[in-house]
């Protein structure tokens, strides 16, 4: 089948660390922090044409429209076909708050007293949703729910709309607004979470993720068009792979089967070879099983002389669904930056776990070159992606 290369050539972001690229790129750099990853003085507002409109949206597709809003006014106007102009939005959970907040007041004041717009925010494709009307992009809009790895997900379908030519541009990403005090304890007594609130991925001492929030957007164009209008293409989406561990709801397979075989297909899919790959953004969630086995299967792919890797969920925490459109943002602010941020949080290698490269300490400067970024999902859902410089 006849391929077309796909651009990007806008980024957006939502963030504990930051609101906007820039802020964003300046938290990865920071020391890791204490606590939950919360989004703090954020203002829905200026998203919305009034205040009701932004009452009625759930904070998880307040944070993509605010995200779009950066991506697009950063690609710049992109002619065409509506009709050929898609959104592809992730989400692990969607609209968590507004059902915890319903079902309170159903609890507390009777079923008379229920939002009628319960349903329209709470569901998960209500970002998607939002994102096409605010800009009439009337193409295929759709929505990966496939816990922590939709986000890699949605931009892999994004990538493969535009590619083998059913759109010429998608709005991608994902965002997640989950931290709710059910999903708080949900995730807390299922002992996922770290005891210290201390994100610390690949580390000795890790004992479990820190619940995070957030919103990473990408505008994917087919890569003729965006020279021909002139666009600032910033990087390259160059391979997507998509598998199952089936295997168990939580815990990865064992020895990392499905991440090595999603790495290599995606890696493939890419048209190179593991010695291609300069720079693996992990998943690395801090929970030890997750840690271990992603190590194991890296080291698997790429042998003892591994690329670069790192973790941004050091500073970020884990933002579920929206992990792996942060991080893919983060690779491309990386290409830009010329700098590989370090992975917040490690302080003591594990004796145990694949000897890997992992960046500490401080940012380290590097050539860009082909990135693969992972993300696995509860459930045994993995996915891979591969980004390019843009040269």
């Amino acid at each position: 089948m006849e391929t077309r290369r796909v651009a990007i050539t806008g980024i957006g972001v939502i963030s504990p660390c930051g609101l906007g690229t820039e802020a964003f790129w300046n938290g990865l750099l920071s020391p890791a922090p204490v606590g939950l990853r919360r989004v703090h003085d954020f203002d829905p507002q200026p998203f919305f044409d009034n205040p009701k409109d932004a009452r009625r949206s759930d904070r998880f597709t307040q944070f993509a429209l605010a995200a779009a809003a950066e991506a697009l006014a950063m690609a710049g106007d992109i002619p065409g076909d509506p009709a050929r102009h898609g959104v592809w939005i992730g989400t692990g959970i969607g609209g968590l708050n507004t059902l915890e907040e319903q079902v309170l007041v159903q609890d507390q004041k009777g079923s008379r007293r229920v939002s009628p717009f319960l349903v329209p925010m709470l569901m998960s494709n209500a970002a998607s949703a939002a994102v096409s009307m605010r800009y009439g992009w009337q193409g295929p809009c759709e929505t990966t729910c496939t816990a922590c790895a939709a986000g890699t997900h949605a931009i892999g379908n994004a990538f493969n709309l535009i590619r083998h030519g059913r759109c010429d541009a998608v709005i991608t990403g994902s965002s997640e607004a989950a931290m709710t005090p059910t999903g708080i304890a949900g995730f807390t007594n299922m002992t996922a979470m770290s005891n210290e609130c201390l994100s610390r991925p690949f580390d000795r001492d890790r004992d479990g993720f820190v619940l995070a929030e957030g919103a990473g957007v990408l505008v994917l164009e087919e890569w003729e068009s965006a020279k021909a209008r002139g666009a600032n293409i910033l990087a390259e989406l160059m391979g997507a792979a998509s598998n199952a561990d089936a295997h168990h709801i939580t815990a990865p397979s064992p020895g990392g089967v499905g991440a090595i075989a999603c790495m290599r297909m995606a890696i493939d899919d890419a048209g190179l070879t593991p010695a291609d790959i300069a720079h693996v953004n992990a998943h690395g969630t801090s929970t030890p099983l997750n840690d271990a086995a992603e190590a194991a299967a890296i080291e698997t792919v790429f042998g003892p002389a591994s690329p670069p890797v790192t973790s941004i969920k050091g500073v970020t925490g884990h933002s579920l669904g929206a992990a792996g459109a942060l991080e893919a943002v983060s690779i491309v602010l990386a290409m830009q930056k010329g700098l590989l941020p370090p992975t917040a949080g490690f302080a003591n290698r594990d004796p145990e776990m694949a000897p890997i490269d992992i960046v500490i300490g401080e940012a380290r400067p590097w050539s860009p070159g082909p990135t693969l970024s992972n993300s696995f999902g509860f459930g045994g859902h993995n996915g891979c992606i591969v980004i390019g410089p843009a040269d």
